[in-house]
């Protein structure tokens, strides 16, 4: 049993069973020995996973096309704040600064990188020392003062802690407990009465009706950040990537057992008793909840689709001609970059919605081919 393991045993031979929320938060955040606060987290090839900022750069210059027509919707004011929480190895931050840096925005430009670990920071750091006078750190969201642009997120919404429900005669929530009956396994989920009753009125809110024997996650964390995105951002946009689903397709009766995933060494399984604090643990986004909480707190839904189509439409082509039609490893480009936009891959699985507070409602030129917000 590793130190993170005794830590949460202390905590339930204190409290008791503790919600599996409560579990995940501590596995991936705990300071100095949960996944995402430990000095050993390493994302990318060497890592347990990848995200598209490691597929290929064209991920990042996309999402600086997205920020300079952002910024030129907003009437090219002369400070726009980019702010990105969970940057992971800071290469989207490298690749969206060295597209604008001959380019008007860049001169409004100032970025904020959220990163609450400091081995991380300093990686981030390091990779980015070239745009020191740009680029701050804070260790959270709410340290920043108000302030108008563009909240980008990739992969951030997934790794929300979430609660774990059952129905069996009535709701239940998922409970950990300490496993008495093997010392071999550490950990063992009891199902009680659920901890709060935001978990029933979130299934009220959706419209969610589960049968007997479903099992399923549900994120309030997603509330709890939209509320500090309003109080941050004055005037501006959100802009998340993550994978998941509208509410009815999420809760589809065929997907009863949830979405919940672990990630080790580029392997996905779905057992979070193991490895504590040495795997990711991921699920989900239900993008019916951001959008209807996202309204509660004055954003409107501007678009929502797959990232494939999202980049195309944002003139993915274009880039792929300009940047690299002269490279000597033009067709090897170009079959990385097919794993950001194509059936089967990130293109399909990951998701894109943007939502903005500010006057009327803008169209973004990512949403022209294809925009899903009705959905939602």
């Amino acid at each position: 049993m590793n130190l993170l393991e005794r830590k949460i045993m202390e905590r339930i031979r204190t409290e008791g069973p503790i919600p599996f929320s409560t579990f995940m938060e501590m596995a991936l955040y705990e300071p100095g020995l949960g996944y995402y606060a430990s000095e050993n987290v390493e994302i990318g090839r060497a890592g347990d996973f990848y995200t598209s900022q490691h597929v290929h750069a064209a991920f990042g210059i996309m999402i600086a096309r997205q920020l300079e027509e952002m910024w030129e919707i907003m009437g090219r004011p002369s400070s726009f704040s980019v702010i990105e929480p969970g940057a992971g190895a800071g290469l989207t931050c490298l690749d969206i600064l060295q597209h604008l840096e001959h380019r008007d925005v860049f001169r409004a430009l100032t970025y904020f990188i959220i990163e609450a670990n400091p081995a991380t920071k300093r990686k981030q750091m390091s990779i980015l020392d070239r745009y020191s006078g740009i680029v701050h750190w804070f260790d959270s969201l709410n340290a920043l003062q108000s302030c108008g642009g563009c909240i980008f997120s990739n992969e951030l919404l997934d790794a929300f802690p979430i609660h774990l429900i059952g129905m069996h005669e009535e709701l239940r929530e998922v409970f950990v407990d300490a496993n008495q009956a093997d010392p071999a396994i550490a950990f063992r989920e009891v199902f009680n009465p659920p901890s709060t009753d935001a978990l029933a009125d979130y299934l009220h809110e959706f419209s969610i009706d589960l049968p007997k024997g479903y099992r399923t996650e549900i994120n309030l964390r997603i509330r709890e950040w939209l509320h500090s995105v309003a109080e941050i951002l004055s005037e501006g946009f959100i802009l998340t990537i993550d994978y998941g689903y509208p509410a009815q397709e999420y809760y589809d009766r065929e997907r009863n057992k949830g979405t919940l995933l672990c990630y080790s060494r580029h392997q996905a399984h779905d057992n979070p008793y193991i490895n504590v604090g040495k795997q990711d643990i991921t699920s989900h986004v239900n993008f019916s909840s951001v959008k209807k909480w996202g309204e509660q707190f004055g954003f409107s839904t501007l678009g929502f689709c797959q990232q494939g189509a999202y980049f195309v439409s944002l003139g993915i082509d274009q880039v792929i001609r300009e940047l690299f039609k002269k490279s000597p490893d033009y067709l090897f480009e170009v079959a990385r970059i097919k794993r950001l936009l194509f059936p089967g891959t990130l293109g399909e699985t990951h998701k894109v919605i943007v939502q903005y507070k500010g006057r009327g409602h803008p169209r973004l030129r990512g949403f022209a081919l294809k925009n899903q917000a009705g959905a939602l």
